[in-house]
């Protein structure tokens, strides 16, 4: 049987932007992993939880498994990453695509420009009061607070967009006992390249004011080399693999209105473009080791939501049956 692929009309987009926002007011249980004794995790259902971590409580959007199933899906954020919301819970209909599935969908809120990695320190550039740790929070905080939920520590997936498409290679190539499978839609996975690092470095001082170097140190520091996907792609055999991209041309979720809407469609072209140079380089790279992969390149699309949630519809069978959890 073939299942239809969503339809993102305007008043689609409308509809799920207001059930999701209705779905963030009811109650939520808020836990702090360490210092709560964690309940059950029901079968189905939405919740908002807080996991304690070196960065302090850190909050979490959860959608159980339909029929209580262990397996789990962390969904990554881009560079833009709120502090109230992680954006596949409102800007796609990602809630609606697994609601009767037997996957628990975790989608952590916050990490603005973090690269969901560890960093060396606080942002000098921004007055930041605490050093990200993102990479230990999603490995080791929150898998061992899902455990008590009855969330498997080895049975997840972890996908992400942009940002969060680089990272979710990243955490599943050097975390293989947590994850069984990494999904990348629009990411930049060739940070080696030239003019990349630059590149990096001037979207996170747009993004919030970071500075990289507290990141991963200055661009001779090795850091760079361990959390780019194009040199650490021989950890990523075995693992079950979808990357996307478009291709930076104008497509059917693109209907800019006024001179903001124009530049922002603008800027979303040539940022799909750099990430389709990087995303086809990254299929040279595994194609040359023999990793074999789903490659998802579209005939039209620019970097935004729409064409996001489009490409989690894509590869969500692929999930379920690496996940065992239709």
């Amino acid at each position: 049987m073939r299942i239809q692929r969503p339809r993102f009309t305007k008043r689609l987009k409308q509809r799920l932007v207001g059930m999701a926002a209705a779905a963030l007011v009811l109650p939520a249980f808020a836990v702090v992993a360490g210092t709560s004794t964690a309940a059950a995790a029901p079968a189905g259902g939405y919740e908002e939880v807080f996991v304690n971590s070196a960065m302090g409580p850190i909050k979490v959007q959860i959608q159980w498994a339909a029929r209580g199933g262990n397996a789990a899906l962390y969904l990554l954020d881009g560079l833009r990453a709120r502090d109230d919301r992680n954006a596949w819970s409102f800007e796609t209909n990602a809630l609606d695509q697994f609601r009767n599935d037997n996957l628990t969908l975790v989608m952590p809120v916050g990490g603005q420009s973090s690269f969901y990695t560890d960093w060396y320190a606080p942002s000098n550039f921004n007055g930041q009061k605490v050093t990200y740790k993102w990479e230990t929070f999603l490995t080791q905080d929150l898998p061992a607070y899902l455990a008590t939920r009855g969330v498997s520590r080895s049975n997840n997936a972890v996908s992400g967009l942009s940002m969060g498409g680089s990272a979710a290679l990243t955490l599943a190539a050097y975390h293989r006992d947590q994850f069984k499978y990494a999904g990348s839609f629009s990411g930049y996975l060739n940070i080696s390249a030239p003019g990349m690092r630059e590149g990096i470095r001037i979207a996170m001082l747009d993004a919030g004011g970071y500075n990289v170097d507290s990141m991963w140190g200055p661009p001779w520091s090795p850091a760079w080399l361990r959390n780019d996907p194009f040199v650490f792609a021989p950890l990523l055999k075995g693992l079950s693999l979808y990357i996307s991209s478009g291709n930076g041309l104008m497509g059917e979720f693109d209907r800019p209105v006024g001179s903001v809407g124009s530049f922002n469609t603008s800027n979303a072209m040539g940022l799909e473009a750099l990430a389709l140079a990087n995303t086809r380089a990254f299929q040279v790279r595994l194609n040359s080791l023999g990793i074999p992969a789903t490659f998802d390149f579209t005939s039209s699309g620019t970097h935004s939501w729409a064409y996001w949630s489009e490409e989690l519809w894509k590869s969500r069978p692929q999930i379920l049956d690496t996940m065992n959890a239709w």
